[in-house]
C-alpha cells in the first residue's frame, strides 16, 4: 500500500487511515470508497464502525497496519468486501459467504417480505390451519429461507441447491443462528429430488439465475471475477430458469399453493407471458423494489378441475 510506513508511526491514526484509504479507493474506481474503508478497518480493529470515530485519534500498531494493508490489496483487486470478511448482513442477520455462493443482495429482502405476508402467524395453528411447508430452490447461503425461519419458526422449511458446497454452507449458517432443527437442506437440481405430481409444498420460493448470458461479461469485476456465474446466468434471454420453475412448480404445490420468484428489473412482460402460457396460476401480483422496478412476482396455483 503506497505511503504507509513499514513500522508504527503515530501519524497513522484511525481518521488519517480512513481519509487516505478513501482517496486511494476513489483513485481505483472502487464503489462506496468511504464505507469500504470503514468496514475493513473496523474488521481489523474488532470495532463497530461508529467506534472508529469515537477513537479517531488512536494509532494502529504494526500488526494492525499489516492486516489492514492485506485487506486493502484484496479490495483493489476488486474482491467484494463480503468475501474478504467472510460474512454479509441480510435481514438483520449475518450470514457466512464464500465464493461458492452469491452474496445476498438488499433487493432480495423483498422476497422475504412478500413471503412473510402470505404465511400465517404461529399463534393461529389449529386443526384447520396447520403449519405450512415451504421450499426454497437455489438457496445459496441460505439467507432467504433462514430469514423466514427466524421469523416464523413453527412452519416447516426446506431448501435445496444444486451445488453441494452451497448446501453445506447453508447448514453452517443454520447452526450459526440456532435454526439447524428448523430448516432441512439438501442438494438437488431444481425439482430433481421430488416425485412429479405430488403436492408437497404450500409455498415455493426462489431467487433463480436471471441475468442474460450476453450481459454477464459487462457486470462489475466484483461479480465476474469472484461470484459463481452459474448462480447468475439465466441463459440467452435470462428466462430459462424462471421458465422452468414456473412451468413445473404447480406439480409440487398443494391446493392454492403459492409460488414466489425474484425477477430481473426489466423482465415483467416476458415473465407474464410465461405465466399466461402455463395457465396454471392465478392471483398474480408484482411487487416493486425501492428503485421502482418490478422485482418479485407471486402467483397462486389454480384449483384442480
Amino acid at each position: 500500500m503506497q505511503n504507509l510506513p513499514a513500522s508504527i508511526d503515530p501519524e497513522w491514526t484511525i481518521i488519517k487511515l480512513l481519509k487516505w484509504t478513501t482517496s486511494y479507493f476513489k483513485s481505483r474506481d472502487i464503489d462506496s470508497p468511504r464505507a469500504d474503508a470503514e468496514i475493513l478497518l473496523a474488521h481489523v480493529l474488532k470495532l463497530r464502525r461508529i467506534d472508529l470515530y469515537l477513537k479517531y485519534d488512536q494509532p494502529l500498531n504494526n500488526d494492525e497496519l499489516s492486516k489492514y494493508k492485506t485487506l486493502i490489496k484484496r479490495r483493489i483487486e476488486r474482491e467484494p468486501v463480503a468475501y474478504i470478511l467472510g460474512t454479509k448482513g441480510f435481514w438483520s442477520m449475518d450470514f457466512m459467504v464464500t465464493k461458492d455462493v452469491l452474496i445476498p443482495r438488499p433487493e432480495t429482502e423483498l422476497l422475504v417480505e412478500t413471503a412473510l405476508k402470505l404465511l400465517p402467524d404461529d399463534t393461529v395453528f389449529n386443526s384447520v390451519s396447520k403449519p405450512k411447508r415451504i421450499l426454497e430452490l437455489g438457496t445459496g447461503s441460505g439467507a432467504v429461507i433462514l430469514s423466514l425461519a427466524s421469523i416464523k419458526p413453527h412452519h416447516l422449511f426446506f431448501a435445496s441447491d444444486r451445488m453441494p458446497s452451497a448446501a453445506v454452507l447453508a447448514r453452517r449458517n443454520a447452526r450459526r443462528h440456532g435454526l439447524e432443527n428448523v430448516v432441512g437442506f439438501f442438494s438437488a437440481d431444481w425439482f430433481g429430488a421430488f416425485e412429479e405430481g405430488r403436492s408437497l409444498f404450500d409455498m415455493i420460493i426462489s431467487n433463480p439465475p436471471y441475468v442474460p448470458s450476453r450481459i454477464i461479461g459487462r457486470l462489475q469485476p466484483e461479480i465476474t471475477r469472484y461470484e459463481p456465474i452459474s448462480a447468475l446466468d439465466g441463459g440467452e434471454d435470462g428466462l430459462s430458469c424462471l421458465s422452468h420453475i414456473i412451468q413445473n412448480a404447480h406439480l409440487y404445490l398443494g391446493r392454492q399453493g403459492d409460488l414466489l420468484l425474484e425477477i430481473g428489473h426489466d423482465q415483467k412482460s416476458e415473465v407474464k407471458s410465461i405465466i399466461d402460457h402455463s395457465a396454471k396460476y392465478e392471483n398474480i401480483v408484482y411487487t416493486k423494489d425501492y428503485n421502482g422496478h418490478d422485482r418479485v412476482v407471486q402467483m397462486r396455483k389454480k384449483d384442480e378441475i
